[in-house]
């Protein structure tokens, strides 16, 4: 049987992944129908203005921003970081 504190870590975890998978889908289909309507707009082809990359860099960061803090960096940042920086603080304190 699961420990009950271990399957409420992997819930917490699999809502976090939820929550990024969904912001991930608002920005694609939110920035298309930007780019689409910028297109539409181009009065001259040679001499579009892309009003509509500002919106994908500017929410594009804030996207990898979410998603390094529900996947993390690799190991930097992983899961088991915050776990493993704890037991670390911990001994220190408990060391003479």
């Amino acid at each position: 049987m699961v420990d009950d504190a271990v399957y409420a870590q992997a819930r917490k975890q699999v809502r976090a992944m939820k929550g990024f998978y969904i912001h991930a889908l608002v920005y694609v289909l939110v920035n298309a129908v930007l780019v689409a309507i910028n297109l539409a707009s181009a009065r001259d082809e040679s001499r579009t203005v892309w009003w509509s990359l500002w919106p994908l860099f500017g929410w594009g960061i804030g996207l990898a921003a979410h998603g390094i803090a529900v996947f993390g960096l690799g190991g930097l940042f992983g899961p088991d970081w915050e776990e493993r920086k704890t037991q670390e603080i911990v001994r220190r304190h408990r060391a003479p």
